[in-house]
């Protein structure tokens, strides 16, 4: 019996998934915070804050920051972070060949970010990505970030596909959680954490450095059928 991988969706982080770009983003968090007189562990607030949005990060820091405090400090913390990662900006290695294979078979494609939009459109517009992408959910499209399952429930609404049907590219404990809450099953790039630590994490199926050993119908037949 032929599958049909219209049925089926995959879903992509962006930060630290699709890019390695997480050590720019906390360089840029350690110097908007020091401009402020704040020090901050630059690995301990990665691995904690990962998948959260600039609204849920900053309170921890600026505990009576006001609406206009929290978009200034983030929009801060965003120029410096696309200063930094600009000239190093590139795909993970196997990204773009597994985008096109995916998208050649039907499978539908979503990518499900904490970044704001600034942040999307650098990335996706940068690399040349976003033709791949049926449906995008950003930190405007969501209440809670990560591991509140919200962004890829509602990245799987928009791609009317079940959840169950749906497998999550992540990087970050807080979005395998989430993925896990949201009842779909995740596969890790190692860009923040070590394999071994993913594959201790509740449904987790695989995990790898890169996307080049990936093919999406072997995943999909794996781990969704």
């Amino acid at each position: 019996m032929t599958t049909d991988y219209t049925n089926y969706g995959f879903i992509f982080d962006m930060d630290g998934t699709l890019v390695d770009n997480m050590r720019f983003h906390t360089k840029a968090w350690t110097t908007m915070l020091a401009e402020n007189g704040i020090e901050n562990d630059g690995q301990d607030f990665l691995v904690e804050t990962a998948g959260k949005t600039n609204r849920e990060i900053i309170p921890i820091f600026f505990e009576n920051a006001t609406e206009e405090d929290i978009l200034r400090l983030g929009n801060r913390k965003e120029e410096l972070y696309r200063e930094l990662f600009k000239l190093k900006l590139k795909a993970i290695e196997g990204v773009t060949h597994f985008l096109k294979k995916s998208q050649e078979i039907g499978v539908k494609m979503a990518v499900a970010t904490a970044a704001p939009i600034e942040n999307v459109e650098f990335i996706l517009d940068g690399l040349k990505l976003r033709k791949y992408f049926s449906a995008i959910t950003d930190a405007t499209d969501v209440q809670s970030g990560k591991p509140h399952p919200e962004s890829f429930l509602i990245s799987a609404e928009k791609l009317k596909v079940k959840p169950v049907n749906c497998l999550v590219f992540e990087d970050a404990i807080n979005g395998f959680e989430a993925a896990r809450r949201a009842g779909m099953k995740s596969v890790g790039i190692t860009t923040v954490n070590s394999k071994e630590m993913i594959l201790e994490l509740p449904d987790v199926v695989d995990a790898r450095k890169d996307f080049t050993s990936w093919t999406p119908t072997r995943l999909i037949e794996k781990y969704l059928n």
